[in-house]
């Protein structure tokens, strides 16, 4: 009986040293995995391209708000006048797709002398416009306030995604040239040797100063005036060279 005990004993010691062993024999393998990539020298350097254009897109908003004591009558007169204005610029070679309503409301107009009285209703319409038709801008801005909109939004001018990416390989490659530059600059100062590249990321066309107008509502005689002005196009990387 003894001996079976102890013969038992000494299979449970030699599962445990085996056990033992094989936990070593990974967390060796892990510390030398690890010592190996935390010996690996880096150093991380961002490039960026950047290009003057002159806007192809422009974009608006055009609002219509009517006042009237009911609220039937505002929505009513609000639709007859959008229905004006929308005409006025489809006539001027809009299509559907570059005309889209951002914001209806209808909403009672309160007197606050003394006890809060509804005195009128308030409807209010507004579409936002998009085109390419950089040249119609202001006759789409005249011809709206003369068919009925009182409410012009801030004008936006921007390069349009297509344009973009016919600029994304030239900045893409420009880019990495600045960073490469960078990182010899650097690695040469330091009296290291750029031998790879471990990683790399790059952040997509973006346009950057965007030209921005504030148009007030139109009522002077003459055509108002519209200048696009140049944006700016960017594009950044981000490189971690391997050095030695």
């Amino acid at each position: 009986m003894a001996n079976e005990t102890n013969s038992k004993m000494y299979v449970v010691l030699v599962v445990l040293a085996i056990a033992v062993a094989l936990m070593a024999a990974v967390i060796y393998a892990g510390s030398v995995s690890s010592s190996d990539k935390d010996g690996e020298h880096t150093i991380s350097i961002s490039g960026s391209a950047e290009k003057k254009m002159t806007p192809d897109t422009a974009s608006l908003s055009i609002g219509v708000v009517v006042r009237s004591s009911t609220a039937n009558e505002a929505s009513v007169q609000n639709a007859a006048l959008m229905s004006a204005v929308i005409s006025e610029l489809k006539g001027m070679g809009l299509e559907d797709k570059e005309i889209r309503t951002s914001y209806v409301s209808i909403e009672p107009v309160y007197d606050y002398t003394g006890t809060p009285t509804i005195v009128a209703y308030s409807a209010s319409n507004t579409v936002q416009v998009t085109t390419k038709m950089l040249e119609n801008v202001s006759a789409i801005i005249d011809r709206s306030t003369a068919a009925g909109a009182n409410q012009i939004g801030g004008i936006t001018f921007s390069v349009s995604d297509e344009q973009q990416e016919t600029l994304r390989s030239e900045l893409f490659q420009a880019a990495v040239a600045d960073a490469r530059s960078k990182a010899d600059e650097l690695a040469s100062g330091l009296g290291l040797e750029i031998v790879g590249v471990q990683t790399a990321s790059v952040s997509d066309v973006a346009s950057v100063q965007p030209i921005y107008r504030e148009a007030p509502i139109a009522e002077a005689a003459g055509s108002t005036s519209i200048q696009p002005g140049e944006t700016t196009v960017s594009l950044s990387v981000q490189v971690t060279y391997i050095v030695k």
